[in-house]
């Protein structure tokens, strides 16, 4: 099993629509796969599940998302494992909670009381590995997919160390590369940091801690083809640093090319399916499988079927990487 988190330290660049089309991609190619929504936001779960479904879950306040497994832990009480909805016979989902966010704060804490070789912290710590193990047992997944919110914050470190590989979706701007930047350097950190609190557990600690391998994996340009309106000097003026910004920042060293094309880090670039989007919402259906009674006739069919090869492309090349 292989866990992979997709990041960015800039928001709006596509990364839940891309970690809902991989996990669907992945279960259409025959793969048991996770999707973990741990974005506080939980736009992951509302593009999963219909809106009764959401009405049901939230209204009623059943025992079905992924603080249901949390808030236990935290409170010194036994794990309960995590509710999986079944998406398709291959994908399984872990649902979100906009509360997630609240435990921030623990987190923050146990973080700096690791550091004493406190056991419980180490515990509330290595929470998202316990859940992401435990569920990935239960499905016999291959993949776990998580999503996660636009920020450098506790749960996103606990999220990372507790990732085999991170994948990094960027658009091509400036805002993009600075992301790129503060993520780079803070991974470093927080790698190094935790590994410094594992030389730190004591003795009597009896469960699996997170291994803190978190390696990057690429990135992916998003929505490449929304610039064309704007002349190209433009669009290759940031695109072409994305290579070099992410060698010098993620990878620590500086060999990669200036043209991002041919630079072997950027995994795909995935255009706008524009009018596609929209119908994928309402369908609540990945755009590459959308039929003629979602709407898609036409010159859609021909976009759909571009978008099906684009991401089967996609999923295929992160299996080849995360190996």
């Amino acid at each position: 099993m292989k866990t992979i988190t997709f990041f960015n330290n800039k928001g709006g660049v596509g990364k839940t629509t891309t970690v809902y089309h991989v996990a669907w991609m992945l279960s259409q190619l025959g793969i048991n796969t996770i999707a973990v929504d741990l974005d506080p936001q939980s736009n992951l779960t509302s593009m999963f599940l219909t809106m009764d479904r959401l009405e049901e879950i939230y209204e009623n306040d059943l025992p079905m998302t992924i603080l249901n497994s949390i808030t236990p832990v935290v409170s010194g009480e036994p794990y309960i494992p995590v509710h999986i909805e079944q998406i398709n016979d291959n994908l399984g989902l872990i649902i979100g909670n906009l509360s997630l966010s609240a435990f921030e704060d623990k987190l923050s804490k146990a973080w700096l009381e690791c550091l004493g070789g406190d056991i419980y912290s180490f515990k509330v710590t290595s929470i998202f590995n316990t859940i992401i193990n435990e569920a990935a047992s239960k499905e016999n997944a291959e993949f776990v997919l998580i999503d996660v919110g636009p920020n450098l914050g506790a749960i996103n470190r606990a999220v990372t160390i507790s990732s085999d590989y991170i994948i990094m979706p960027v658009a091509s701007d400036l805002f993009s590369l600075q992301g790129i930047k503060n993520l780079g350097l803070t991974l470093s950190t927080w790698k190094n940091e935790w590994n410094d609190r594992v030389d730190r557990k004591p003795p009597s600690l009896n469960f699996e801690l997170p291994k803190g391998i978190e390696t990057p994996a690429g990135y992916i340009i998003m929505q490449y083809s929304a610039k064309e309106s704007r002349p190209v000097k433009s669009y290759l003026r940031w695109a072409n640093r994305i290579p070099y910004v992410y060698s010098e920042y993620v990878l620590k060293n500086n060999s990669s090319k200036q043209i991002v094309e041919e630079d072997e880090n950027c995994i795909a670039l995935l255009k706008h399916y524009h009018s596609l989007a929209p119908m994928s919402m309402e369908a609540h259906k990945p755009m590459f499988l959308l039929k003629p009674a979602d709407g898609a006739i036409g010159a859609h069919l021909f976009a759909v079927q571009k978008c099906y090869d684009d991401f089967s492309a996609l999923a295929k090349k992160i299996i080849s990487i995360c190996k």
